[in-house]
């Protein structure tokens, strides 16, 4: 089923976000049906800290080296720069960790602010998609907010909720990546677990939520998720802070149609978070 978007996107900024560093072909539909095969994903979620480790050094290829080394299929990744500042030598993130794993990247903003200096390009910051696989479609989806940037904020709707349709050899996976609000207050978390929920219903076949969800499984405003969702790394090790992880914030959650078959959260400080991989099974009738 061709998938459905409750907001439309304007074709050029799709069609420039899910390009490529390289070409690739796309693969073949294949036939759906209930005898159709599995197909394994190989999924992970990663808090890169704008490209900092746990050091506080900003090092693009130390990041893109431990995001290598998790050989997945489908990368879900928080805190990511584009011309943000010098924090990260106004490097666009996104696109230059496509370019060094050779996948295809779907940026979704949360903050999209004026230049530093006139003429420069756009500062933004927030989560992005990375696919071996194609993008069919993508979309920067709205959910409730407290904003950083402001003074005085009051919870708003506001972008950095991304959604890519990933075909995974015939499959058609809904694949989300989120980073939710890191304050002790879990009002803002609670209703951005609505409003995600939301979101998922609205899609059909498989679905994938990842990201850095500032919470634990067994926090109260993470509850509604396991109506709909399960923790694919149930047994998983801490992932924050990366160092000495005392807290397991970082999370791959899956619906019933998708098959975990393993997962693992990954040591390393290239980031003060540890990425998390989640190895999957999902049907080719999920379309």
């Amino acid at each position: 089923m061709k998938p459905r978007f409750r907001r439309p996107v304007r074709a050029a900024a799709v069609l420039a976000a899910v390009l490529p560093a390289t070409t690739a072909p796309a693969t073949a539909a294949g036939v759906p049906g209930a005898h159709a095969p599995v197909v394994a994903l190989r999924v992970a979620t990663y808090n890169i800290h704008a490209g900092a480790g746990e050091d506080r050094v900003f090092d693009l290829d130390r990041t893109a080296a431990a995001l290598r080394g998790l050989r997945a299929d489908v990368i879900g990744l928080q805190e990511v720069d584009v011309h943000w500042g010098a924090r990260s030598d106004f490097a666009d993130e996104a696109r230059a960790l496509a370019g060094k794993l050779d996948m295809r990247v779907f940026f979704a903003p949360i903050y999209d602010l004026d230049p530093a200096e006139p003429g420069g390009e756009r500062r933004r910051f927030g989560v992005a998609v990375l696919s071996r696989h194609p993008v069919l479609a993508a979309e920067n989806h709205e959910i409730t907010r407290l904003s950083t940037q402001t003074p005085d904020p009051v919870p708003a709707p506001a972008p950095g909720f991304a959604e890519a349709v990933v075909d995974v050899r015939g499959a058609h996976v809904h694949v989300y990546t989120t980073h939710l609000d890191h304050r002790a207050d879990p009002s803002v978390r609670e209703a951005q677990v609505a409003d995600m929920l939301a979101v998922l219903a609205a899609d059909r076949g498989p679905k994938i939520l990842a990201g850095d969800f500032n919470a634990e499984v067994t926090d109260p405003e993470l509850a509604p998720l396991w109506e709909r969702l399960r923790d694919a790394a149930p047994g998983g090790g801490g992932t924050y802070p990366a160092a000495d992880p005392v807290k397991r914030i970082d999370l791959v959650t899956v619906s019933p149609d998708v098959r975990v078959t393993g997962a693992r959260t990954v040591a390393t400080e290239a980031s003060d978070h540890r990425p998390v991989v989640a190895d999957l099974k999902v049907h080719r009738r999920g379309r």
